[in-house]
């Protein structure tokens, strides 16, 4: 059968008749796997509109019990994959010093040695704000984000660059980074 003509094809009436009968199954096995009511009750949702969604995939004649626990289990899977990466992110991210809220107060500017008082002074203030907030206030990402009215990855970028810039001009000149006079 070819894909247009199976779009075309909605799942005859008594197969929906049958679809609707399983719901009481359906709970009971979606409650076995997810083990809460409540997302047992998502998954059996969900498991109904991806039937609705994926109708013409249905082959007349078929098992419609066996298509609609198919969908069930896959729906199922999707959704403990999808929880997984969630989890692995928010572990990386709960490790991040920068991205959590520090309590400890943060060192005023005279702290810093005359040097990089006088680099920092030089730094464009977009880059200097972000060093302040960051690095000599101790906020996190988020909070120089939000304080700046910019997007997280905009400080990153800033702070990256800015502490490169810092790098260059505390770097303790050579002979032979001065360039000689023609």
């Amino acid at each position: 059968m070819s894909v247009a003509l199976a779009a075309s094809t909605p799942i005859p009436a008594d197969v929906r008749t049958a679809v609707r009968a399983l719901g009481p199954a359906l709970s009971a096995r979606a409650l076995r796997l997810c083990r809460s009511r409540v997302d047992a009750e998502d998954l059996v949702q969900e498991t109904f509109l991806r039937a609705l969604r994926f109708e013409a995939t249905f082959q007349r004649g078929t098992n419609a019990r066996a298509w609609m626990f198919q969908i069930l289990e896959s729906v199922f899977i999707s959704k403990m994959r999808s929880r997984a990466r969630e989890r692995r992110a928010l572990e990386r991210f709960a490790h991040d010093p920068n991205l959590t809220h520090s309590v400890a107060t943060p060192l005023p500017l005279n702290v810093v040695s005359n040097e990089m008082h006088t680099a920092l002074g030089a730094l464009p203030s977009k880059f200097r704000q972000v060093v302040e907030l960051v690095d000599l206030g101790e906020h996190s990402y988020r909070e120089a984000a939000d304080q700046l009215h910019v997007p997280v990855g905009t400080v990153m970028s800033r702070l990256f660059r800015a502490r490169k810039i810092l790098k260059g001009a505390l770097e303790p000149r050579t002979v032979e980074d001065v360039p000689r006079a023609a």
